[in-house]
Formats: C-alpha cells, structure tokens, sequence
C-alpha cells in the first residue's frame, strides 16, 4: 500500500474545541508537544508526579500542571510520554482507573498503545511521531516551520480518529 501524504491544509485545529489534551510527562518530547499544542490554540494540562523535578519548570512555561491521574480525569486526548519502563505501571495505576469513556490514546510509535497498555476498544487510538528530538520539534515550531511527523490510526471507533490525529500533528507543527 502506498503512502499517503498529508499537508497542513488537510488539518483543522477546531477539532480540538471543547476538547483537553493531557500531556504525561515534559521530557524531550513532553515539553515540545505540550508547548506547541497550547502555543497552537489547544487546552493543555501536563500529568506529572507531584516530586517530579519538571512541575516547576512547566509552571514556569505558563503550563497546567496536575496529578497523572487528575490530568487523565478531565481529558479528552491522554499522551503518555512518560520514559518506556514506567509506562505500563503508570497507565495501569493513573491512567486506566481514570480514563473518560471514549478519549483518546496516542502515541510515539506505531506499538506503545496496544502493547504496553490496553484499552478497550471504544478508544480511538493513533501515532503521532515526530522525525526529530523534543528540542528539534520545538525549536522548528518557535521559527513557524516544523519536522514531518509519521502518522497511523490504528482504532478508529467513531470514524472520527484521522481528523483527531492530522489535527494533532498539525497543531504539533
């Protein structure tokens, strides 16, 4: 099958209206998707531990900052960007117990959602993967260009999963 290639104008950002999207974790890639979503027009709050070293820094950037699981609770679209080997306990303890029926679960890569963690199947589930480090990704953004991003839905429960996830790499830049 051959590839399709999607452009900025086959985004629309109003998909996001009335809509939260949870960032867990500002690492790399956290602090590069929660920025540019937000700086895109998109509700952001960012799920991090409340020890976490991060907390201050992204108050300090003009984030939200909650619990994981208070950030989960009120979300419309949960990226867990949280280091691989937490993230299987994490979703298990915060996110899942807390998950809206029917939001969204993305990822980096085209396994982390279905491997590491299980969602039932009225979640819409899709990657969003940008082709460069955090610091690349928001860097780009900040100069009004932006790195190609690999897309997929793997979920697609209300038929509404591509629009959700172009509209989120666009807003990714």
């Amino acid at each position: 099958m051959a590839a399709t290639i999607w452009y900025e104008k086959d985004a629309d950002l109003s998909v996001f209206d009335g809509k939260k999207v949870a960032i867990l974790g500002y690492g790399s890639q956290g602090h590069a998707h929660a920025l540019n979503l937000r700086d895109s027009g998109v509700d952001v709050v960012v799920g991090l531990r409340p020890t976490s070293k991060s907390v201050e820094y992204a108050k300090e950037q003009g984030l939200e900052v909650k619990s994981v699981a208070d950030a989960v609770a009120e979300a419309d679209v949960v990226m867990i960007l949280l280091p691989d080997q937490y993230q299987a306990a994490v979703y298990k303890k915060d996110v899942e117990p807390n998950l809206k029926p029917g939001a969204a679960l993305p990822s980096l890569t085209a396994s982390t959602s279905t491997t590491l963690h299980q969602p039932s199947e009225d979640h819409p589930i899709f990657m969003v993967a940008p082709k460069g480090p955090g610091h690349i990704v928001r860097r780009e953004y900040a100069a009004g260009r932006g790195v190609p991003v690999v897309v997929a839905v793997e979920q697609d429960p209300d038929g509404k999963t591509w629009p959700l996830c172009l509209a989120y790499a666009k807003a990714l830049g």
